[in-house]
């Protein structure tokens, strides 16, 4: 089941999809998607959701400098459905990214490859993570090349994460040797300074319904 596409800007979030259950939004980058430490981070998606919906719970979370989509039950049944679905894997994302370096599929018809690389928290360098190959947890990303223009020097991927570790996309992609563009925390300072963003979009979402279980696709432009 894929509901009309349609986005309007409610209480200062961008609304994509609205149920008795389920809503999801299209969150812009710089915005954190659950309050921070602190009384100057308490501005934020699900802050400005409750303001409008004030049944509306967290499920999954966006890195600040992440834009796309976010979906949030509504009610603690939904949200203990809809948890379990991500729980059980049964909630698949895509992302749009722009990486440092000319990346080239070997794969036929530009077929998924596969980033099987664990990782752990960077303790000394927190909120970093790092690939451990003997403390860290499994952690998988599928990447293959995605349409669209970029600048040279640079390659558009389509990204997948199978696994939903912190920063998996992008340490995944910086451990390739690709980096992602305008990554202040993983990209060497050129590669920062080529954006005014982290270029790294959640494009697509595809969840069950908490109720009846039939599955929601949804879609959002990517804004790079």
């Amino acid at each position: 089941m894929r509901p009309r596409a349609r986005e309007v800007v409610v209480s200062h979030v961008s609304l994509v999809h609205e149920d008795p259950h389920v809503l999801v939004f299209n969150k812009p980058d710089g915005l954190l998607a659950v309050p921070g430490r602190g009384p100057d981070k308490q501005d934020c998606l699900s802050t400005r959701a409750q303001a409008r919906w004030p049944d509306a719970l967290v499920v999954h979370r966006l890195d600040m400098a992440t834009s796309g989509l976010v979906v949030m039950a509504r009610g603690i049944d939904a949200q203990r459905t809809l948890s379990l679905a991500f729980e059980e894997r049964r909630v698949h994302k895509r992302y749009t990214a722009v990486v440092a370096g000319e990346l080239v599929n070997t794969q036929p018809d530009n077929g998924w490859n596969t980033i099987d690389l664990p990782l752990m928290a960077d303790w000394p360098n927190r909120p970093m993570q790092k690939v451990d190959h003997e403390h860290g947890k499994p952690s998988t990303t599928r990447w293959r090349i995605a349409p669209g223009h970029t600048a040279s020097g640079t390659t558009r991927l389509e990204l997948e994460p199978v696994t939903g570790r912190t920063h998996q996309l992008r340490v995944h992609l910086q451990a390739l040797g690709y980096p992602m563009v305008g990554d202040a925390l993983y990209a060497a300072p050129d590669a920062v300074a080529m954006a005014s963003r982290l270029l790294l979009h959640a494009h697509w979402l595809s969840l069950p319904h908490p109720v009846h279980g039939q599955t929601l696709e949804f879609h959002s432009p990517c804004p790079f």
